[in-house]
């Protein structure tokens, strides 16, 4: 007989389940020998597949057989196990999931989830037996955020291309993919595709059908190109929770929250899950700011393994969250905020190629980060677009310095993707001393320099062409930056040339190095 675990308590399946009046779903989790996504007569079962319907999970038994409630949000997806894939369209959309609406979304620009009849009698999901190594990697893409052709076209050319043939597994968009414009869903996608590997996408503010009003239909084109908005799935020893956090009143204002279902849902799946296995939660917005994270504080807190990534700010950021902020863990819980693809929005100055220079709100250029994962650890790794790996900091220092200046001259380091836990020391050539750093946010002093130039991408040219076809958009005020170290320079330097060199080693292990070159006279 099988179980169902729903508001985290174990039910029969059977009458007492669930009203009359409510639809069950039932089918098979089956091998599909010849990839046609029907089940076959010859065609086993997989047994031991979790499957939800959003809130309630279920398991296959020994022949593959699942029956769950189907809920008003219509949505059914198999909760895809490690050493196995789900099938996936020509835009390399993993096709794990199943709707039963019978209205179906509200008519929208873009339309959302079609009507349908009622529930068929067997709802099947397909899997097939694919290697999964412990150790692997995920791309991990923030806030693509395009606002038309073009800015799809910036997507392409400036992230996208140099990703094609990667070794990752798969690939994530954290959300925001469009900016208030779903019809461009498709184009982004079909771009993110060429890279030839399973793509998984979240749910963001920029994300949804304005025409609604109704948080649960916001999302309804979303859900027709990729897929439920909070969903779960199993690669190697590691475990992906992706939850929608954005929810909206009916005045069309968002807030960043957990719905009292979505956590039913984390609550009853990780349930299911042991241990030692590495929990990666994903959402739009950072954690730390989301309504309802204290109970998720309770649930991660089992696991002595878990991560949680975010983009939406358009800056990067590791936060630790401790005992001050809410986290009753044994350690402190790692909440990374990850680079955007769009900088901050597409903006500034463009470059030979015609790409705006994009850079992020905390001085920090637009980009994506590898997340690698080996069993239970794990480590990111910051690239900037069209950059050598190795770029991962800028150095700032006066290029000419009087001598007698020396002591009172600031070096200012944006380590890109730095945090609290790495150490950044700095050394003037000829010289054998390191000297330590002092982490010190503030903001960028280029990124300020950038935005004093803002009011000339205001200006009108001739015949009326708008500034930002010819330039760019306007610049954001920039943040403080939480990855900036400074240091003054020694003295005794004598009149002439040197290079400052720079070491950083992060919380990972990881070390990079830069160098800069001064005069003394």
């Amino acid at each position: 007989m099988q179980i169902i675990r729903c508001l985290a308590v174990l039910t029969l399946v059977g009458s007492s389940l669930s009203s009359p009046a409510q639809d069950i779903a039932k089918g098979y989790i089956y091998h599909d020998l010849n990839g046609n996504r029907t089940r076959e007569p010859n065609e086993p079962g997989i047994s031991g597949v979790l499957i939800s319907n959003g809130e309630c999970i279920a398991r296959s038994d020994e022949k593959g057989f699942y029956q769950i409630p189907v809920h008003a949000t219509g949505e059914l997806f198999v909760i895809k196990p490690s050493g196995y894939s789900v099938p996936h369209n020509s835009e390399n959309l993993p096709q794990y999931y199943f709707w039963h609406l019978p209205a179906g979304s509200p008519q929208t620009e873009v339309s959302g989830i079609p009507a349908m009849g009622s529930v068929p009698e067997e709802v099947n999901f397909a899997l097939l037996p694919q290697p999964e190594e412990e150790a692997f990697e995920v791309l991990l893409f923030g806030d693509p955020q395009a606002r038309g052709l073009k800015e799809v076209n910036y997507i392409s050319h400036d992230i996208v291309e140099e990703c094609i043939g990667t070794d990752a597994a798969f690939g994530i968009t954290l959300g925001d993919i469009v900016a208030d414009d779903p019809p461009l869903f498709s184009e982004v996608s079909q771009s993110i595709a060429q890279i030839g590997i399973p793509w998984y996408y979240v749910f963001g503010n920029h994300d949804h059908n304005r025409e609604v009003t109704k948080d649960e239909d916001r999302d309804g084109t979303f859900k027709r190109f990729f897929g439920p908005s909070t969903y779960a799935f199993e690669y190697g020893r590691a475990v992906f929770v992706v939850v929608r956090d954005i929810h909206y009143a009916q005045d069309g204002r968002y807030t960043s929250s957990f719905s009292e279902r979505q956590l039913a849902f984390v609550r009853n799946y990780l349930a299911e899950v042991p241990k030692e296995k590495l929990i990666v939660l994903i959402q739009h917005a950072p954690l730390i700011r989301t309504e309802g994270r204290e109970a998720m504080y309770r649930i991660l807190e089992q696991f002595p393994h878990s991560l949680s990534i975010s983009g939406h700010t358009h800056t990067m950021n590791h936060v630790f969250v401790d005992e001050e902020m809410g986290w009753q863990g044994e350690n402190p819980h790692h909440h990374f905020i990850n680079a955007t693809v769009s900088g901050s929005w597409w903006c500034g100055l463009k470059d030979e190629t015609g790409i705006p220079h994009a850079t992020m709100n905390d001085g920090a250029p637009n980009g994506y980060t590898f997340l690698r994962i080996d069993g239970s650890d794990y480590a990111l790794r910051f690239k900037a677009a069209r950059r050598s790996a190795d770029y991962q900091m800028n150095i700032y220092v006066a290029d000419d310095i009087p001598a007698a200046e020396l002591e009172a001259t600031d070096v200012i380091v944006n380590v890109f993707s730095g945090s609290q836990r790495s150490t950044v020391a700095m050394r003037v050539s000829g010289r054998q001393d390191w000297l330590p750093m002092d982490f010190t946010p503030m903001p960028d002093p280029y990124n300020l320099w950038m935005h004093s130039l803002s009011p000339f991408l205001d200006l009108r040219l001739p015949e009326g062409e708008r500034a930002d076809e010819a330039l760019g958009w306007k610049m954001d005020l920039p943040r403080n930056s939480f990855h900036i170290w400074s240091a003054k320079l020694p003295d005794g330097l004598q009149p002439g040339t040197y290079y400052l060199e720079i070491k950083t080693t992060d919380m990972f292990g990881q070390e990079w190095s830069g160098r800069r070159i001064f005069r003394v006279r």
